[in-house]
């Protein structure tokens, strides 16, 4: 039967594999065992053939590479819990890492994220927010393609030396709402955001990878650089959940999960996130399930998450709290109205007096009923609780199945070339449609007043058709029609035309 040992209170408490996709909350203060937890569902998950993603926040998490070692005190919490066929193991995973350094890099094109997401990534205001949307509909229209941040810069000069044309089209673009994207676009740069925007950009079905065994391949993702930049971090996951949301079909309740997510340091994505923000997560939570994917939570407060999202939890695992705070005191009381009621336990009392590898736990049983919760002692993964040495982490990256579609930039025609060329070009025509033979010298590399050369080309009667066939069959190549392009920029990137 697929399932999952957690551990045994009174009883063993299983997570049954037909309802992994019912998503879940790893709840508990640091040092009391989240990330074992975790390991333990992740490993778990990977053993019924389902593939997982998850963020790994500290460096702990790369242990279910590699086997962990035996000792006396794991044989007896096995011994006591009645755990069989233990022997150490690795589990086949897959590293990821944004920059590039302790796993493969990951992508995503400007058209991807959209202008919702990038200007979350940005933290941009609702005025430039406006802006960057202008942006990119100039570039739907006009066949421009979006891949890394020299086209998004070659556009927004484009777009500064053309605002007036642009606000009467469509609606103000002002000159230091552009400077102020460009100057967020430079701290990103220096962010080491220009290592995520790009091509190869991530392909869905590489993290939806089982191995030759059947076992599902485990993404981890290096996220110790990416957490000091809370919104890139938190907008780079949702981007990863909404596209996941819009590209998988519906497929009800599985036997098993198709992929299970878990959302490390969850309350990442919702601090300072606004109301439309939080209702797209929810809507995204709430309809995942029936493409087979389940999302697990992993925070120190329950309170983390948003209340309409917590109800939609159904699987949980409550570390322990220590109620020294008034903050943790609430969170106590929160964590204990939850769970569903057990009459043998005071919940809350037993959260703050729970030790290193206890929880309480209550998960979906038969018909989806929660089944009371109940104090276990977690069960020992078979991976390594702890990090991993570089050269280990080099030695499974060097297997990897991936690593060659992956680890080299492609850099294709796009955007910036595009306009670059046509800045070119734009003093020969001029000097032809006089008659005069005078063509102005000709620019080596973007100026400030290329947007001037292109107007005749993005506005004048003077644009060929043919000029406009070839940009469509280029952008048609690599990422369809326009109702596609937006399709492909995830459900939030539609976020405030859908106000």
């Amino acid at each position: 039967m697929n399932r999952i040992l957690i551990g045994k209170g009174d009883q063993p408490v299983h997570l049954l594999g037909r309802y992994g996709n019912r998503h879940g909350l790893i709840a508990g203060a640091t040092g009391t065992g989240k990330s074992v937890t975790l390991m333990l569902l992740a490993e778990g998950f990977s053993r019924m053939g389902v593939p997982v993603f998850v963020a790994d926040a500290k460096g702990d998490i790369a242990g279910l590479a590699v086997a962990g070692t035996d000792s006396e005190a794991l044989a007896g919490r096995r011994r006591e819990i009645g755990v069989e066929g233990w022997a150490p193991e690795p589990n086949p995973v897959v590293f990821w890492d944004m920059y590039g350094e302790q796993g493969h890099p990951l992508r995503a094109t400007v058209s991807e994220l959209g202008p919702t997401l990038l200007a979350r990534m940005l933290e941009l205001n609702e005025t430039q927010t406006g802006v960057l949307e202008i942006a990119f509909r100039v570039a739907d229209e006009r066949g421009l393609l979006l891949l890394d941040l020299d086209d998004l810069r070659a556009l927004l000069g484009f777009v500064a030396e053309e605002r007036k044309a642009l606000s009467q089209a469509y609606g103000l673009v002002g000159a230091q709402s552009v400077a102020a994207i460009q100057r967020a676009l430079l701290r990103f740069e220096s962010d080491g955001g220009r290592a995520l925007l790009g091509e190869p950009a991530l392909e869905l079905a590489d993290l939806m990878r089982t191995d030759l065994s059947g076992r599902g391949v485990i993404n981890v993702l290096a996220a110790d650089r990416l957490l000091l930049k809370p919104r890139l971090y938190s907008s780079l996951l949702l981007w990863l959940l909404s596209e996941l949301f819009e590209t998988l079909p519906e497929v009800g309740d599985p036997e098993v999960p198709r992929l299970v997510f878990f959302f490390d340091e969850a309350h990442l994505l919702f601090d300072g996130a606004p109301p439309a923000l939080r209702q797209r997560v929810e809507q995204v939570v709430r309809l995942i399930r029936s493409k087979g994917v389940g999302i697990y939570f992993v925070s120190q407060f329950p309170d983390d998450v948003p209340g309409e999202i917590l109800g939609q939890l159904g699987n949980r695992v409550q570390h322990a709290l220590r109620a020294f705070t008034p903050r943790d005191q609430k969170a106590v009381r929160t964590a204990a109205q939850t769970f569903p009621a057990n009459p043998a336990l005071d919940v809350a009392e037993a959260i703050t007096r729970l030790g290193t590898g206890e929880a309480l736990v209550s998960v979906l049983a038969e018909r989806g009923v929660p089944t009371p919760i109940e104090q276990a002692r977690i069960a020992p993964p078979r991976c390594r609780m702890g990090a991993i040495t570089p050269e280990e982490r080099a030695a499974v990256r060097a297997r990897s199945p991936v690593g060659a579609k992956y680890d080299t930039p492609v850099n294709r025609e796009s955007a910036y070339e595009i306009l670059q060329r046509k800045a070119e070009a734009a003093p020969a025509e001029a000097a032809a449609a006089r008659g005069d033979g005078k063509a102005a010298p000709t620019p080596t590399a973007r100026t400030d007043g290329f947007g001037d050369q292109l107007k005749g080309w993005l506005f004048g009667t003077g644009r060929r058709q043919g000029v406009v066939e070839t940009m469509a069959k280029q952008t048609a190549r690599t990422i369809g029609n326009q109702l596609g392009r937006q399709i492909l920029r995830g459900v939030l990137g539609g976020m405030r035309s859908g106000r």
